[in-house]
């Protein structure tokens, strides 16, 4: 394997026809560029899509009400209704599988006009009605102070947290707004925390950088909205399918609302687990899609090998005959024809991978320097098991691809070899 003078000679029979031998490795080489550069396109758009869920809660589930569509214990259908604070004790004593649970109410439209006042400033903002789990459900980083408390719900506190653009409307920079008041709906709140959304892609209610956060204790006393809650959400325990906790959340919904069983309308839901499993599965679908038509490409490049490699036999036929006659054995013969298949197959191969990581690198280099905020497609590249697997399929490739060659080679009895002119 190590013979110098072996190595030499599979050197000086790929440099006999430098064309012939370039466009043979050119098939590999395309075949291999292509798979790299489709997979990393793959995982460029699966980051650029993913990476708007960022850290949110995957396996949360969120639950409001819209009209019944069907007739059910006296009441009319097309009847409107709203979850209260007595169904999120329900739900949590009467559905373990659920993990977090955090009810919500959103403000009047804050696009009907100013509704928060810091002395001669003033901006429009979504005000959420929300409880210290919505945190755990969708992180956020808080720059200053602190998000909402249990203590703030129990005692109706007027404190809120407010979003990053919210503090670059109502302050100037840099100026300290942790203990200063602002009001809403009239009502003065002092801030208590500013945070960063953790993602930007799920949000419900707007812009989470312009979001007010208050209690939800406070918000259904300031809007007199009784014990009425707009929006519930949740997510299930470890293991268990979050459909699994929509399917009981929703039964027990309707049950508590005189709603009929298969009513389906009343009680609306969006369940992020399902909707991320359908991306996961698309992707896994894209990946397989990729491979086929890559392993093709590569296929077609090692079947362009194992043709040049006969020709290579049948150009060296009398050179094999010699051989064999002066006592070398068929292996002799079948390493050195799969040696130069191998060589070929590889340093082809090598360069294809090389190439793709290379405009993989530089792609990724042009979009961070860009000023573009799109998010659908983000950090193009291949993971490195997938870039060893590559090299080590490219050596059984090229293993495979001398095989024939090598056979027939061997096939050759030293007489008529001899012979061949």
């Amino acid at each position: 394997m190590f013979d110098l003078d072996r190595w030499q000679e599979i050197i000086s029979t790929l440099k006999k026809n430098k064309l012939r031998t370039f466009f043979t490795a050119f098939g590999v080489f395309w075949g291999v560029f292509m798979l790299v550069i489709m997979l990393g396109s793959g995982n460029g758009l699966k980051n650029g899509i993913t990476s708007d869920l960022g850290d949110f809660a995957t396996n949360s589930v969120f639950m409001y009400t819209r009209p019944t569509s069907l007739p059910y214990k006296g009441f009319a259908k097309n009847r409107n209704f709203k979850f209260n604070n007595e169904d999120v004790e329900a739900l949590k004593h009467e559905i373990p599988e659920i993990d977090i649970l955090s009810p919500r109410n959103q403000g009047r439209s804050h696009r009907e006009g100013n509704n928060v006042i810091r002395g001669y400033k003033s901006g429009a903002f979504p005000i959420m009605g929300d409880c210290p789990e919505w945190i755990l459900i969708d992180p956020m980083k808080l720059t200053q102070g602190r998000f909402l408390n249990q203590a703030d719900l129990n005692e109706k506190r007027k404190v809120a947290v407010i979003g990053s653009k919210v503090y670059e409307v109502l302050f100037k920079p840099g100026e300290q707004a942790i203990g200063q008041y602002i009001q809403i709906q009239g009502i003065f709140f002092q801030i208590v925390g500013i945070f960063k959304p953790g993602q930007s892609g799920v949000s419900f209610g707007g812009d989470k950088e312009q979001t007010i956060f208050i209690p939800l204790t406070t918000f259904q006393r300031i809007y007199n909205s009784g014990d009425a809650i707009g929006l519930l959400a949740l997510t299930s325990k470890s293991g268990i399918p979050a459909s699994q906790v929509e399917e009981k959340a929703a039964a027990l919904l309707r049950r508590r609302h005189a709603v009929a069983p298969d009513d389906h309308q009343a009680v609306g839901s969006f369940n992020l687990e399902k909707e991320f499993n359908q991306m996961t599965g698309l992707f896994q679908g894209i990946n397989a899609l990729i491979w086929l038509v890559g392993t093709g490409t590569l296929l077609a490049g090692v079947i362009g090998i194992s043709n040049i490699m006969l020709v290579i036999v049948k150009e060296r036929t009398r050179e094999i005959g010699i051989q064999r006659a002066i006592g070398a054995n068929p292996w002799n013969i079948i390493s050195q024809v799969i040696t130069e298949s191998v060589i070929l197959t590889l340093m082809a191969g090598y360069t294809g991978l090389v190439a793709g990581v290379a405009v993989l690198e530089m792609v990724n280099k042009l979009m961070a320097g860009s000023a573009s905020d799109s998010n659908m497609f983000k950090n193009p590249d291949i993971d490195f098991n997938i870039a060893v697997t590559a090299l080590f399929i490219l050596i059984i490739s090229g293993m495979a691809a001398g095989l024939i060659p090598a056979h027939k080679a061997v096939g050759i009895k030293p007489i008529d070899a001899l012979r061949y002119e």
